[in-house]
């Protein structure tokens, strides 16, 4: 796939996951223009500063104004869909709020996608969305619904609609490690649950995987990357190794361990060397990547405590000091 042609627009721009896809794009792909879509004028005026490049456009907007969206979209080749509210206790508090952004806002992108002819788009999803015990993963998995089932809506104009999902991302605002960065200057880091797994990948590697997604993608996959597990008390003592560890208690709506793939979905998931497809169960799906992939077997499931990659305490101060 040339880049170098594409008008690209991303949701969520100025999050943390748009600001390493921009900087890997514009280092690396070189599109044609990068359109960056989020709410908040002061990050986009600080990305602005940041980049200072004539191949990026800014808009202001929300995922669930229509029009604006739709203005937005005009022209573009490549959409990746970002946009969401992602932290748990704020969208247990404001379940509608929640609802409007990462369903309706989904939505919106698969009708404004199909209506302006846009060639792929790719959502972001999460773990959460995989049996979902908060409403964060609720609304992530009615969003992949929304965007696999929008592939048989697109009819003649032939757009394609696919989601990568990812578990934990260092250091992203969502991440624990912020936290733990924060807490170290008072001696103690506050843990959950002791025996709490977790899925680690970083920025960049969650951009790459999800540029290499966008150029396999022939509509409707949910894609999922092989990626190491790691114990959280692990990633404690890595970055805080002088620091006491006090375990608080699970919160509300938190896994002990983190679900990529349920046994359910294997049912109809291809391996691959680096990644997983599941693919749709629907009657449009012509099974495109069946002759590379390799079904697996019956109970198979993608879990961050059956992992059979861990990274252990002295791989993780590697990985924190080169993200510095």
């Amino acid at each position: 796939m040339n880049w170098k042609d594409k008008i690209v627009l991303l949701t969520g721009g100025t999050g943390s996951f748009g600001k390493k896809f921009v900087e890997i794009m514009l280092r690396k792909y070189k599109p044609r223009t990068i359109r960056i879509y989020s709410r908040d004028e002061l990050k986009q005026y600080e990305m602005q500063k940041q980049f200072n490049d004539d191949r990026l456009r800014y808009f202001i907007g929300d995922v669930r104004d229509k029009e604006r969206l739709s203005r937005s979209m005009k022209g573009v080749n490549i959409v990746i869909h970002a946009a969401a509210q992602k932290q748990v206790p704020a969208c247990e508090y404001n379940p509608f709020e929640a609802i409007k952004t990462n369903i309706i806002g989904a939505v919106n992108i698969v009708d404004i996608a199909i209506d302006n002819g846009v060639e792929k788009v790719m959502a972001i999803s999460t773990d959460k969305a995989v049996n979902p015990i908060n409403l964060y993963g609720a609304t992530k998995l009615c969003a992949e619904k929304v965007f696999v089932q929008g592939n048989s809506y697109s009819g003649t104009k032939c757009t394609k609609f696919s989601c990568v999902r990812y578990g934990n991302v260092f250091g992203s605002r969502g991440s624990v490690v912020p936290l733990f960065q924060a807490q170290k200057k008072t001696g103690v880091i506050t843990i959950t649950d002791k025996r709490m797994t977790r899925f680690w990948i970083t920025l960049e590697q969650g951009v790459e995987f999800v540029i290499k997604s966008i150029e396999l993608m022939k509509g409707g996959e949910v894609f999922v990357p092989k990626i190491p597990s790691m114990k959280i008390t692990d990633l404690a003592n890595a970055m805080c190794p002088d620091c006491k560890i006090k375990d608080i208690g699970i919160r509300q709506g938190e896994k002990i361990h983190e679900v990529l793939i349920s046994e359910e979905e294997s049912r109809h998931t291809l391996e691959f060397k680096d990644f997983y497809v599941i693919e749709p169960e629907f009657k449009w799906w012509g099974g495109q990547h069946l002759r590379n992939g390799k079904k697996l077997k019956d109970g198979f499931k993608y879990t961050s405590n059956t992992n059979n990659w861990w990274l252990k305490e002295k791989e993780l101060k590697k990985i924190i000091q080169w993200e510095k």
